[in-house]
């Protein structure tokens, strides 16, 4: 093996890939609405439930949120030591392990068929599931890349996690409406389970393959990637080192912000949609039709986000990102009192790209400031951002009058 690669080799995009596919059965998330649905009734809440459902009981709006909140909280908090297994065990270990949390969180949850269950089964275990496998298929296949094509990469697998909102939220829509909600639980479980174990075994690092670390991603062809790729750092940090940098509060901070603004539309999308679609029947009547595009666009933002911050560098690309989607949120008031339904896509459209480009951002600058050898933990830390800003978009939203 040559000091540089020519061109990648065919195992690095058989990881990228691989890392899309575990993450778009890590997506689960996304469908927790679903299963509020089915379980919330204000007027019913402590009753027994009937028919496919028999055996659960009836949720206020405050319990069902409960389990989604601690997967969240778990997620995060678990992709530190999700970052250590991947860069200090294997990929492969950390996506088989991650998948059969979140698979025995299901199957749990539907077993057990209550509030406890949900809290145990998808909060705890779901969302341990979530934080380890997710930490795993990232970091893997960017070490196969160098600065300049990391984007595109990052884009890719990432766009899988955004991407399980176009496929997860009817299929367990429709799980549950013929089968119940435990079987939906114990179906996707063990769907999961094959899918995510089956292609956690093709993730691999490059130091798995050649071993001597022989292998060196290859250079940029032209000068407008050879400005992303100079811009990389050349030494590899560790969790400690970067801990000492100002750098990574910067990162931290700029997390928050991205995961914050992104949230508070597209929790509110919805609602927003049901508002200036009041007098359109057909909008009213079909408001998961704002869900579905959101999820399509929170997808391609992350691809796109990657490809073009490869072009134009990654600083740029945040604060484009972060000034058009400032603009257009301006907007949202006038589309929602004109009931511009166009304008209203628009905008909420542009804060799912921004959410779903931050997460292709945010592994790209941790991987260009501290580099790959630790990227699996060192962006372990950096993603406690996005936990931060979940939560303060979920004050900012509970705040409102």
């Amino acid at each position: 093996m040559t000091a540089q690669n020519v061109k990648e080799p065919l195992q690095a995009w058989i990881t990228t890939f691989a890392g899309m596919a575990i993450n778009l059965c890590l997506g689960i998330l996304y469908a927790w609405s679903m299963w509020s649905a089915a379980l919330t009734d204000a007027d019913k809440a402590g009753q027994p439930m009937s028919g496919l459902n028999q055996g659960w009981t009836y949720l206020t709006n405050a319990q069902a949120a409960t389990p989604f909140s601690i997967c969240m909280v778990m997620f995060a908090l678990l992709m530190i030591p999700g970052g250590r297994i991947q860069d200090r065990i294997s990929p492969k270990f950390g996506a088989t392990l991650g998948g059969l949390f979140l698979a025995s969180g299901c199957i749990i949850a539907g077993l057990m068929q209550s509030y406890l269950g949900l809290i145990i089964g998808f909060g705890i275990c779901g969302g341990i599931g979530m934080g380890i496998g997710y930490a795993a298929p990232t970091p893997a296949a960017l070490k196969w890349f160098g600065p300049h094509r990391r984007g595109l990469i990052a884009g890719l697998v990432v766009g899988g996690y955004g991407g399980a909102a176009l496929y997860i939220s009817p299929l367990a829509k429709y799980l549950i409406a013929n089968y119940g909600i435990s079987k939906s639980f114990i179906f996707l479980g063990i769907f999961f389970a094959t899918v995510v174990t089956i292609a956690g075994q093709f993730l691999k690092t490059p130091n798995e393959i050649y071993p001597d670390g022989s292998y060196t991603p290859p250079a940029p062809k032209c000068a407008k990637t050879t400005k992303v790729a100079s811009a990389a750092t050349q030494h590899d940090w560790s969790a400690k080192e970067m801990l000492y940098s100002w750098q990574f509060y910067a990162l931290v901070f700029m997390f928050i912000l991205t995961t914050q603004s992104g949230m508070l539309m597209i929790a509110n999308a919805a609602g927003i949609l049901k508002t200036a679609g009041a007098k359109l029947p057909f909008f009213a009547d079909n408001i998961w039709l704002i869900v579905a595009y959101g999820g399509l666009v929170n997808a391609l933002g992350r691809v796109g986000t990657g490809i073009y911050s490869d072009n134009i560098g990654r600083a740029n690309t945040y604060t484009m990102n972060c000034l058009v989607s400032a603009v257009c949120l301006l907007f949202v008031p006038y589309a929602i009192n004109t009931q511009n339904i166009l304008l209203l896509f628009l905008v909420v459209g542009n804060a799912y790209w921004q959410y779903g480009g931050g997460l292709s951002l945010m592994p790209l600058f941790t991987g260009d400031f501290y580099g790959a050898k630790n990227l699996g933990i060192n962006y372990g830390l950096v993603f406690l951002g996005w936990g931060l800003g979940f939560f303060m978009a979920k004050l900012g939203g509970s705040s409102k009058t």
